[in-house]
């Protein structure tokens, strides 16, 4: 057997073997780690290439020490989520760099990080004022985690006390042309819902790129061809504009008849179908 193929035939066993110990590590190998996670990942590396390409080394001596590099970390992983004490030994804790807008210099020296570099991690949280930081700390991944201050927070909809409406997956009803039936399923949907809504904006599947439904059943599409313009879904919108119209139908009929039962009975309709437009406003107008 010639080397080349001998080193292709390393390199496969190895590349399988490091594929399946990542994936029984987790996706932490693959995230922000932690300096054990930061060592592993280089040494498993470094051991798979080594065993690949040096021919003369022996192959199940460096398949051994792989599974040791494979086994201990697992081994820890397992034993760290049972003991919070050994977890900060391995992974360390968290450090606050930041408190009620002062930096803490002292923390800072102990993770020998430069102040320019807490800035420039503070603007990628888009923070750009350190007095307007509450809390900030620095996580065992090296990540910086930022709290602002509550006048610094932005507004939200539950600051002004607006409910608004849980959101919900959106569904992918077609990808390249095709119609894909299962998320059609999952939104209580058919072909031939999906096909209608489709000729009612004139487009054929085959044209369409992307396709989405919310949850409100409102049909998003983007075609191949970006110079023909859609027009955005007006489900909602319609919707709305209906049971205005009917609540100010019933206030009309109440307000034409002559007849008192039929009187209180448009006037009482009228005030139940206003209380259903205002709780269905926060869903109808996101």
């Amino acid at each position: 057997m010639f080397d080349w193929q001998v080193i292709a035939l390393r390199a496969l066993g190895a590349l399988i073997m490091l594929f399946l110990m990542t994936r029984i590590l987790g996706k932490k190998q693959i995230s922000q780690l932690t300096f054990f996670e930061y060592i592993l990942g280089i040494t498993l590396g470094d051991l798979a290439g080594f065993i690949s390409t040096d021919i003369e080394a022996n192959y199940f001596h460096g398949i051994v020490a792989m599974l040791v590099w494979f086994l201990i970390p697992l081994g820890i992983e397992f034993f760290t989520l049972k003991s919070k004490k050994l977890r900060q030994i391995v992974e360390g804790s968290g450090r606050v760099m930041i408190k009620e807008g002062k930096v803490l210099e002292d923390n800072l020296k102990k993770e020998r990080l430069s102040i320019d570099e807490l800035l420039e991690q503070m603007r990628g949280k888009n923070v750009f004022n350190v007095a307007d930081v509450e809390f900030a700390v620095m996580e065992t991944s090296g990540e910086l985690s930022v709290l602002l201050k509550k006048e610094n927070l932005p507004l939200t909809p539950k600051t002004f006390g607006i409910k608004v409406a849980n959101e919900v997956e959106t569904q992918t009803v077609v990808m390249d042309g095709d119609i894909l039936d299962e998320p059609l399923a999952t939104a209580g949907l058919s072909r031939g819902w999906l096909t209608e809504e489709l000729e009612k904006i004139g487009v054929s599947v085959e044209n369409v790129f992307l396709a989405q439904v919310d949850a409100y059943q409102q049909l998003y599409v983007d075609l191949y061809d970006d110079k023909i313009k859609v027009a955005a879904p007006q489900g909602k919108a319609l919707l709305l504009a209906t049971l205005k119209k009917t609540q100010a139908d019933l206030e009309l009929f109440a307000a034409a008849t002559r007849n008192e039962e039929a009187k209180l009975m448009y006037e009482r309709t009228s005030g139940e179908m206003t209380a259903v437009i205002d709780s269905l406003m926060p869903m109808l107008r996101s």
